[in-house]
């Protein structure tokens, strides 16, 4: 079983696949990211690979919609990328460098996936910590090719063409130079990144990354972005992880414009959320009803509050 199911209530793609169910869940006797387990016999530096237990797959099988039901095939891909062959490592304790490789490696798999004319959307993710649902502990994240372009995805790029067609400007890059003016916000700042608690902050440690030179994906980057891209998710992980002297679980999620679609390049501004579940040492922020009902959260930590302390963490690179 594998295939989309559209929801006539809500306009939207749920993926229905039987193979996440046998995913493996925090083994204990043996890693299957490290040399010698399921995936790697050898040594490895960063790799990425399909991902055994796929929502979506290329050559998927053709599905029979029925009646007012709709399905479509679930035509996409799933991979997982692993950051580095260090068990216990993590993006905060890996240096600048391999971080820029895994940039280039987000780029590479960006580049190909594209390639296939069906493809809508590539999402590239981690999730960090059993908090937020991660099944291993090795440091990996995770790319997913949509065939379609996913409800809140869409709404983002409802939004940034409307403010775009209102204003004239990009929304983000208007964000970007308020920010920079205020410096209220700004937890962390080079010559081509900030990185921020945004106003809208849905989570309580919610930390944004924005370029100050607009680009749609991260193809458009150059090598001196990159390392700066690398520099700054490095200095956002570490602040984490340094902020209550504990790993700290997150969801980072990439936010690029859609494939094969120029028409929202004007529009849309690469970016990076980090949402992460903690809102004390010893507290998670779960979302409850209203928050995965409606998609109105309720944050109980005031975004400048949090910003203050996150930026008043020091990190020694």
């Amino acid at each position: 079983m594998m295939e989309r199911r559209w929801n006539l209530l809500t306009g939207e793609w749920v993926m229905v696949s039987a193979y996440t169910q046998a995913r493996p869940t925090n083994p204990t006797n043996f890693c299957p990211l490290c040399p010698g387990g399921d995936e790697f016999e050898t040594e490895y530096d960063l790799v990425s690979f399909d991902n055994r237990y796929p929502s979506m797959k290329l050559g998927a099988p053709e599905v029979q919609s029925t009646g007012i039901y709709r399905k479509a095939r679930s035509n996409g891909k799933c991979e997982v990328v692993v950051y580095t062959i260090e068990h216990e490592s993590a993006m905060s304790m890996m240096s600048i460098h391999q971080i820029e490789k895994l940039i280039q490696m987000w780029v590479d798999r960006y580049l190909d996936l594209s390639q296939n004319r069906f493809i809508k959307c590539i999402f590239i993710f981690e999730n960090r910590g059993k908090e937020v649902g991660a099944t291993l502990p090795h440091p990996h994240g995770q790319l997913y090719a949509f065939p379609f372009i996913p409800k809140r995805i869409e709404a983002k790029l409802q939004a940034l063409s409307q403010y775009y067609d209102e204003n004239g400007t990009c929304a983000v890059c208007d964000i970007v130079d308020n920010e920079v003016k205020l410096k209220e916000r700004i937890i962390y700042e080079n010559e081509s990144f900030i990185t921020l608690v945004p106003f809208y902050a849905r989570w309580p440690y919610e930390v944004h990354v924005y370029p100050k030179r607009h680009v749609s994906t991260l193809v458009e980057l150059t090598n001196t972005e990159r390392y700066l891209l690398a520099k700054a998710l490095k200095v956002v992980t570490m602040k984490y992880d340094l902020l209550f002297k504990q790993a700290f679980p997150y969801m980072m999620m990439l936010f690029q414009a859609p494939v094969n679609d120029v028409s929202y390049s004007h529009a849309f501004h690469f970016h990076i959320e980090f949402n992460p579940v903690k809102r004390d040492k010893d507290k998670i922020k779960w979302m409850a009803s209203v928050e995965t009902g409606t998609w109105a959260f309720i944050n109980p930590k005031i975004p400048e509050e949090a910003a203050k302390e996150l930026r008043n963490v020091e990190v020694e690179l």
